[in-house]
């Protein structure tokens, strides 16, 4: 520590060369914290949701709807507590900035699948009894102002109503919260009474997008899938049925590999910093050695000059990668605004990888200075050869 002040003073030789390698590694590693952090949100996501749930979808593509008349097939096969039904309804809140997932729903099936939503006796009543009923997440109400007996319009742009209009407009009846921080931090979606909206869309009636069955224990997930899937072979309806993990994890699939995307940009812009930084601390030595040579007629060793370049890239990767990774909460923040409130946020595993990352760039940019300054001759250096 009590070379400190030296390497301090030595990062300010060039001020300006300081401050654009510093607005570098400060890009560079708030672009990291930010996307490690949506990466982390899609992982976790698959991981957080409840292992006693699996999710039944057509075999082709969960796009394809599935007959609401497998229900009692699928309540038959032994292990099955509670089957509820969802279809994607895709409606747009008054323009198009204004999207949020929104789902018709059998109202009572649903909230017996997920009892981690929690919602007032006579709120799931109001759910049950209001056919135009819509309950919303404490999230979303608390983003668009929602409260009960509101009236929301939803343009779908995938459900017509029978009179050929694309409007609708639900009432609202409920907000559910969820159990604990983690349900309550994804309560931003909207749940639509399926019994209504199954009677006015034009087409597709008797017919929903995907079955949840919640089994009565999840070591028997494997055997209940394969059941339900074996009642359906070689049937106009086939079906693939996985645990809800599994099916969320394909689901962002076809977006594509978010960890090979994220590891893929992360290490394009890494690539670049490393030359960046690499080439400025060689120019960095290359003009100080000189200094270097006096270092070691005053009795410093090999030892002690490596360690000290070695210690002055690490210290500008520091202060750039802390500097960056804070911005990297604003930016995360931002996001999770941009998303309705998705729990976008650079939590202590994203700190723990940009501080090993910082570890291997100062390595990397600062051994091979180091090792010129360490191999230097005084009387070479200080003639200038």
């Amino acid at each position: 520590m009590k070379f400190l002040p030296l390497v301090w003073a030595n990062l300010f030789h060039k001020k300006t060369r300081l401050i654009l390698t510093l607005l570098s590694l400060i890009a560079a590693f708030m672009l990291f914290g930010l996307l490690q952090a949506v990466s982390v949100l899609f992982s976790s996501g698959a991981d957080f949701v409840g292992a006693n749930r699996l999710i039944t979808q057509a075999k082709v593509s969960f796009t394809q709807p599935l007959p609401l008349s497998l229900l009692t097939r699928i309540e038959s096969v032994p292990g099955v507590a509670r089957v509820a039904w969802s279809q994607f309804f895709g409606g747009i809140y008054i323009d198009e900035r204004n999207f949020f997932a929104q789902f018709a729903v059998d109202p009572e099936r649903l909230l017996d699948a997920y009892p981690e939503w929690i919602l007032p006796a006579e709120q799931r009543e109001a759910f049950t009894r209001t056919r135009t009923g819509a309950i919303v997440g404490r999230k979303l109400a608390e983003k668009y102002g929602f409260k009960i007996g509101d009236k929301v319009p939803l343009k779908s742009f995938i459900f017509t109503r029978k009179d050929g209009g694309s409007s609708w407009e639900w009432d609202v009846v409920g907000i559910f919260d969820g159990k604990d921080d983690d349900w309550a931090g994804r309560s931003n979606l909207m749940y639509l009474n399926f019994g209504q909206f199954d009677e006015a869309r034009q087409f597709g009636q008797g017919s929903a997008g995907v079955y949840i069955v919640r089994v009565d224990n999840p070591d028997d997930s494997e055997r209940i899938a394969k059941a339900i899937d074996t009642q359906f072979e070689n049937s106009p309806d086939e079906t693939k049925t996985q645990t809800e993990k599994d099916w969320n994890l394909s689901f962002v699939r076809q977006i594509g590999d978010i960890g090979l995307i994220v590891t893929g940009i992360l290490g394009a812009v890494f690539f670049t910093i490393l030359l960046v930084i690499g080439n400025t601390m060689s120019q960095a030595v290359r003009e100080r050695i000189p200094e270097f040579a006096v270092l070691k007629t005053l009795g410093f060793s090999d030892g002690q000059v490596t360690g000290l370049v070695l210690a002055e890239a690490l210290l500008l990767c520091f202060v750039g990668a802390a500097i960056g990774m804070v911005f990297a909460i604003g930016a995360a923040k931002g996001v999770s605004g941009a998303l309705n409130g998705a729990p976008v946020a650079v939590q202590p595993i994203v700190w723990a990888q940009a501080f090993v990352t910082m570890l291997l760039l100062a390595f990397a940019v600062g051994i091979f200075p180091a090792l010129r300054a360490r191999r230097l001759q005084i009387v070479d250096a200080l003639a200038g050869r």
